[in-house]
């Protein structure tokens, strides 16, 4: 009889052991999970066109384009830098934060002063989760029969 009281403590304490373990494991599986994006806090873009096609343009012409995005995250949008693949691209931007729901923009000029066709990119670095952002234009400049600028 000693023996099955000996052996009882240690079936005791391993049996608890496993149930304590188990229920651990079910807590961890069934309890509220919240989604990832809830967690973790993140501006995301979403943009009305990531492509803007300037089609065929008179030298000297007007140059300006505009890339609007909405914040479709959780928290403020902010932009860092915006950097080009060239200097004939210039882009320009608010560094104040988008929040969410709300509308940004950045705005690009390129140089028409240059003939030929171009595409280019406008790359965004934030905080939000997407990470860089590439935008890109694309046109062609074509020879003008005048000197007088556009100012559309």
């Amino acid at each position: 009889m000693t023996s099955l009281f000996n052996f009882k403590p240690q079936r005791t304490i391993l049996a608890t052991s496993i149930i304590l373990f188990l229920l651990a494991l079910f807590a961890s599986f069934t309890c509220p999970a919240q989604d990832q994006a809830k967690l973790t806090k993140s501006g995301k873009f979403s943009f009305d066109t990531e492509e803007i096609n300037y089609g065929n343009l008179q030298q000297n012409s007007n140059g300006d384009r505009v890339f609007i995005f909405t914040n479709t995250g959780n928290a403020p949008i902010v932009i860092s830098q915006v950097k080009t693949s060239c200097g004939c691209t210039v882009p320009t931007y608010s560094k104040l934060p988008v929040l969410p729901g709300e509308k940004g923009e950045i705005k690009v000029q390129y140089d028409t002063n240059r003939l030929g066709a171009f595409n280019k990119t406008i790359t965004i670095i934030s905080n939000a989760t997407d990470g860089n952002k590439i935008l890109r234009i694309k046109g062609n400049v074509l020879k003008s029969n005048h000197n007088i600028s556009d100012t559309k």
